[in-house]
């Protein structure tokens, strides 16, 4: 009776190993983007952003007409945490444009480490009063603003994805070689044991499998 209550536990510790080993090969990896792009404080994004200054703009728009890509520098980032910026004047008039838009800014610079992804609602904003009403951008700016030598844009955050380029990767080489050392393991635990090792373990002896998470 002591022999069939070893064999199995013996038999369940092996089966929750190979769960385990299951569960390492094919369970999907939390990267460190993943965790960081859901809970990002505002502090956070504007203090990158001043950091990395320039941004690859583009116009998200399903309409036919709009803002072409092209690379924009923050000028100002406001108490809202609104981004702004200009862009050349587009050939076509700008009153043909949506003056409300989705965008989405691709910062880059050389040298850091990390990169950073911002969607959001963009404004265009080109009605002289507005123009003058705005604080923190130069005089030079707005005049050529409204001489529509340039567009004035803000964007107003909706989404940020931030990463770091070196973040902690598992190769395929560092991963067989770790599956490799847990199918050895779970061998050896397979292996027979003798009449000798059950006749010493007391018949009061509770054998308890040790608990594995995923």
């Amino acid at each position: 009776m002591i022999r069939n209550l070893s064999n199995a536990c013996e038999s369940k510790i092996h089966s929750q190993k190979m769960v385990l080993i299951l569960n390492f090969l094919f369970h999907p990896v939390t990267t460190k983007k993943e965790n960081m792009t859901r809970y990002l404080p505002l502090s956070f994004v504007e203090e990158k952003v001043r950091d990395l200054e320039n941004a690859l703009f583009f116009s998200t728009s399903d309409t036919v007409l709009k803002i072409p890509p092209c690379v924009v520098k923050i000028l100002r980032i406001d108490e809202f945490g609104q981004l702004w910026f200009v862009v050349p004047r587009p050939t076509q008039f700008i009153h043909t444009f949506d003056k409300i838009f989705q965008a989405k800014l691709d910062f880059f610079r050389k040298g850091r480490d990390y990169y950073l992804k911002i969607l959001g609602k963009a404004y265009i904003i080109n009605d002289p009063e507005d123009v003058n009403s705005i604080e923190g951008l130069s005089e030079a700016i707005k005049q050529k603003a409204r001489r529509n030598e340039l567009v004035i844009l803000k964007v107003k955050m909706t989404h940020v994805d931030y990463a770091e380029k070196n973040q902690a990767k598992v190769s395929p080489r560092m991963l067989m070689g770790q599956v490799k050392v847990l199918v050895h393991h779970w061998f050896l635990q397979t292996r027979p044991q003798s009449q000798e090792f059950f006749s010493r373990i007391p018949a009061n002896h509770s054998v308890q499998a040790p608990a594995y998470s995923n």
